[in-house]
């Protein structure tokens, strides 16, 4: 004889959703590492998909930027570089962090609306999608680097041994863009004018920032607001570890900008944080 069993079970509704404690949240980034990766490799092909010259872009960028600069700078504003240092690597060595921070505001402010329909079905911490910009940005870092050693090469140029120093600066520089796309790309949600304002803080910016110039031809009663601009503390920290020198460039100045810089951040971070549940009902 068959028998038959009849089970009655109460319905049972699945929620998935973000853990509540602040620790729970970073540990939420960690185990959701494996999208970051997928989120930055996705963005690095899409960039240049379909482009004639591909990445070489890259390289072309702030290539053809360090140019430019030079030749407004070096031959028609008649700026002199430190005495042994060629103008094209003064420049280029400046343009490497800028370009980063530039790449990374620009892709990173728009990334959350660019990824809409992912933001709003699934959940996962949203602050993957940002720094995974960032991280991709980071691609075109690296090979700008191996660039800028290949200009040494042309020059005859010998780094001194502050290059050791390279990895710090440059992640300084990842801290003022994420600090920067956090804060923009949780803004851009709310008011969608900031995609207008992000590209013009990126262009004003180049020449606020002592790029194409050392910021010792800013008047010294200037310098400290001039140090309020965080990237003037990368970039000539930057420019220090490749070019050398004795003492570490504008001591006083760079403190202010690496405190600017964690101000950024901080305030990055907690706009995120305080925004992130309504962005999938704002978007």
């Amino acid at each position: 004889m068959r028998k038959s069993y009849k089970v009655n079970e109460a319905r049972k509704k699945i929620v998935i959703e973000p853990n509540k404690s602040v620790k729970d949240y970073w540990l939420d980034l960690w185990r959701f590492r494996e999208l970051l990766y997928m989120l930055s490799w996705r963005d690095l092909k899409v960039r240049y998909r379909q482009t004639m010259l591909g990445v070489a872009w890259a390289v072309l960028r702030p290539l053809l930027t360090m140019i430019i600069l030079t030749l407004v700078f070096s031959r028609w504003a008649g700026l002199k570089p430190p005495e042994g240092v060629p103008y094209p690597i003064f420049v280029f060595a400046a343009m490497l962090p800028w370009q980063f921070f530039a790449n990374a505001l620009t892709d990173s402010s728009g990334s959350l609306i660019a990824n809409e329909r992912m933001v709003t079905k699934v959940y996962f911490p949203r602050m993957i999608v940002p720094l995974s910009s960032v991280f991709t940005a980071m691609v075109d870092f690296a090979i700008n680097l191996v660039l800028l050693f290949g200009l040494m090469a042309y020059y005859q140029f010998v780094p001194s041994w502050n290059v050791i120093f390279i990895p710090i600066f440059g992640f300084w520089a990842f801290l003022v863009a994420v600090g920067s796309g956090l804060f923009f790309s949780s803004l851009n949600i709310q008011f969608r004018d900031f995609r207008q304002i992000v590209p013009f803080i990126v262009q004003f910016g180049l020449y606020l920032s002592p790029v194409g110039y050392p910021t010792t031809k800013v008047s010294e009663a200037m310098r400290p607001f001039f140090a309020l601009n965080p990237m003037v503390g990368v970039i000539d920290s930057f420019r220090w570890a490749v070019i050398g020198g004795d003492k570490f460039p504008l001591q006083p100045y760079c403190l202010i900008s690496f405190g600017v810089t964690l101000i950024i951040l901080s305030m990055g971070i907690l706009v995120f944080r305080s925004m992130e549940r309504s962005f999938a009902d704002i978007i």
